[in-house]
């Protein structure tokens, strides 16, 4: 899928208070829902209709869903029932674990939950079958409207449900949230981590339990304080233990939600407990501490009560940390703000955020591996002046997010695997070249790279300049980046990418050559045969000599020049006027030939005969064109081939046109001067 490239300048974060409208119509939520009610209809979504396309892009329904509203379910729906409670959240028949545990992790803070979940809404006098919901995407907070038709089986609701039969608000989320991602079948398989970010805009980190730091109970305590987002899941070795069940109750490659940490006092010691949901409302920890075991019977009945204990089979259920630490891998916590956890006090965060592309061909060079297109990355500048309160170093989280894929599976897009390095700065200006990096080591890196929406690391390094390169792992692999970057001290960001600016030399003098080579003899030859007693050729004649003479040239790949290419150069080099190029012209554009030849056969690597597109910006500033991102991308697009490969015809045409075009802009440039100097004058 072609991509336009996005430069990676930098944004404002996001406010809080403003979510921008995102249905077809231009029409926000409150008018959408005025009008029904002026019209005595109920809304149905066009963006999102009632129809198998909205379920599911790969297989047709596995059984004859149909479309109900809540009103024809049940006879007394409600949107809220109770409060929005960890209970509401049920799975049904989708694969997505992962979005249930961090909506259940969503109803521990009710500020939150109410951005995300608007709670004025309700099935009451107003109700006009439509709802709505805010998500954060990508540093920007979208409305997202739907309509309240919901797919069942027999009447009953067949994804996410309420354990109250009436209650509808996290199944009206779950349609927002899968209308936003293209459709309900776009969100089967995740990370927790992922659907927090989008209900908070915070920054996630991830924890290996087995390699968590000493004080890692402290630090989901701390999190869990701050209203942080905390999810847990057991790894797997095959696809057959996807969600198989331990002896003790556990599932593996399951989506958890931590939803309480404590101590209690037993036989006389202290012990740390930690309460996990399971998202499927059922299916629970059997060991220790688990709702019926016999640990609850020497803890006082004020003390379960504060600790909400009770013997129900609702998936959720204490366990002893230590024991968590055994038989769980991994932790993500998604940070409302990025306070470290590991420190006792809170930080203001500053925020700063560039969007960006990999675009095949000219910006999608993967990772250091591959240091003949690494180079050719976007690169980011961080400058880090301030260093932290009491400290030698600046600290800065670094969150690198590919962005849309969940919404492109339906193409067939998957997640890329991403990472990023960090590398001092050489204090030279524009994008670094690839002899930088071949000599000089990162200085951080991402810990690892991996095919996760997000990658986010934590650093502290000594004040100075730093070079950041966002990659995916492979190369000429496209997709639009946010990079997010968080420092506790002010830090300044900039993008590394060129200015375009041309720097052509003095048109060339025809240079005699000390003896001809067999290319000019038959050049000249072709020329005076053509020509006539004029000595001048139009632009059928000067395709004819130029095809001619290149396609005997050695060493290049050569197609053919078409004859608006060989128009296009009659118009750079005509000074005349009269269409037609005379022998001194034509000597003069011979010497331009041999010169990009040369740049061409420079840039030409392994000597196949054609250029990577990867090396065009370097040969085409050899030839006195800087370029910035978004110009190369185009040229790109328009000259390689699939392999990213660009022959010396299409190297040729690209010149000539930028050649023209520089003339072009020279000459508005220079009548905008006189312009100015008359009005001035007057």
């Amino acid at each position: 899928m072609p991509y336009l490239y996005r430069d990676s300048k930098l944004r404002p974060p996001a406010l809080p208070g403003a979510a921008r409208a995102t249905h077809s119509s231009g029409k926000a939520y409150k008018e959408l829902k005025q009008e029904c009610l002026c019209k005595g209809v109920l809304f149905e979504d066009p963006d999102f209709p009632a129809c198998n396309s909205s379920l599911f892009f790969s297989e047709k329904p596995p059984i004859p869903f149909i479309w109900k509203r809540p009103t024809d379910i049940v006879k007394d729906p409600k949107f809220i029932l109770g409060g929005a409670t960890r209970t509401d959240i049920c799975q049904g028949d989708l694969g997505h674990c992962w979005l249930l545990a961090a909506i259940a992790s969503l109803t521990l803070n009710e500020k939150t939950l109410a951005r995300v979940v608007p709670l004025d809404q309700n099935f009451g006098p107003d109700y006009a079958g439509i709802f709505h919901f805010q998500f954060w995407q990508h540093n920007e907070w979208l409305d997202v409207v739907i309509d309240d038709r919901l797919p069942t089986f027999k009447g009953r609701l067949v994804f996410l449900h309420s354990a109250e039969h009436n209650e509808f608000w996290s199944a009206l989320l779950e349609k927002a949230y899968a209308k936003l991602n293209g459709s309900y079948e776009a969100l089967k398989g995740g990370s927790t981590i992922e659907a927090m970010e989008d209900f908070t805009g915070g920054v996630g980190e991830m924890y290996e339990v087995k390699k968590a730091p000493d004080n890692f109970y402290e630090i989901l305590e701390k999190a869990l304080k701050r209203c942080s987002m905390v999810g847990c899941s057991i790894d797997t070795s095959s696809v057959a233990e996807s969600e198989a069940k331990t002896p003790l109750g556990l599932i593996k490659g399951h989506a958890y939600s931590v939803t309480g940490i404590d101590k209690v006092r037993y036989l006389g010691r202290q012990v740390q407990l930690i309460r996990i949901r399971n998202p499927w409302g059922q299916v629970e920890w059997n060991g220790p501490w688990s709702d019926n075991s016999p640990e609850w019977r020497s803890i006082s009945p004020s003390e379960q009560r504060h600790l909400s204990q009770a013997a129900l089979n609702d998936g959720e259920f204490w366990m002893k940390f230590e024991d968590f630490k055994v038989h769980f891998d991994k932790v993500e916590i998604c940070n409302l703000t990025p306070d470290a956890l590991e420190d006792s006090t809170a930080h203001k965060w500053e925020v700063t955020i560039h969007q960006g592309s990999w675009v095949r061909g000219s910006t999608a060079g993967g990772c250091r591996n591959f240091l003949e297109t690494f180079w050719t990355n976007p690169q980011i500048k961080l400058h880090l002046t301030e260093k932290d309160d009491g400290q030698d170093d600046c600290t800065f989280i670094a969150a690198l997010m590919q962005n849309d894929r969940r919404k492109l599976k339906k193409l067939g897009a998957e997640m890329l695997t991403i990472g990023y390095s960090i590398y001092e700065s050489s204090g030279r200006d524009g994008h670094l070249g690839k002899d930088f990096f071949r000599y000089h080591p990162s200085k951080a890196r991402s810990k690892t790279y991996i095919n996760l929406r997000e990658v986010s690391n934590r650093f502290k390094l000594p004040p100075g300049d730093y070079i950041l390169i966002p990659t995916t792992f492979e190369p000429h692999q496209e997709a639009d980046f946010c990079l997010r970057i968080f420092s506790e001290k002010k830090a300044i960001t900039e993008d590394l990418d060129e200015s375009v600016a041309i720097d052509l030399p003095e048109p060339l003098n025809p240079t005699p050559s000390p003896q001809e080579t067999e290319e000019e003899k038959l050049f000249w030859a072709l020329f005076e045969q053509i020509s006539g007693k004029d000595m001048e050729i139009a632009a059928e004649e000067l395709k004819y000599v130029l095809n001619a003479v290149l396609k005997e040239t050695k060493n290049i790949k050569f197609k053919n020049l078409s004859l608006i290419s060989c128009r296009n150069i009659i118009s750079l080099m005509d000074t005349s006027g009269n269409g037609k190029l005379e022998f001194s012209e034509f000597k003069v554009f011979w010497e331009k030939m041999k010169k990009w030849i040369n740049i061409f056969l420079q840039f030409d690597f392994d000597k196949s005969g054609s250029m990577s597109s990867y090396e065009l910006r370097s040969a085409l500033k050899a030839a006195g064109y800087q370029l910035n991102n978004y110009l190369l991308q185009l040229i790109v697009l328009r000259y390689a081939d699939e392999q990213f490969q660009i022959e010396f015809d299409d190297f040729l045409n690209c010149l000539i046109r930028l050649e023209n075009a520089s003339r072009v802009f020279q000459a508005l440039s220079v009548k905008n001067k006189e312009f100015i100097n008359l009005n001035i004058g007057e």
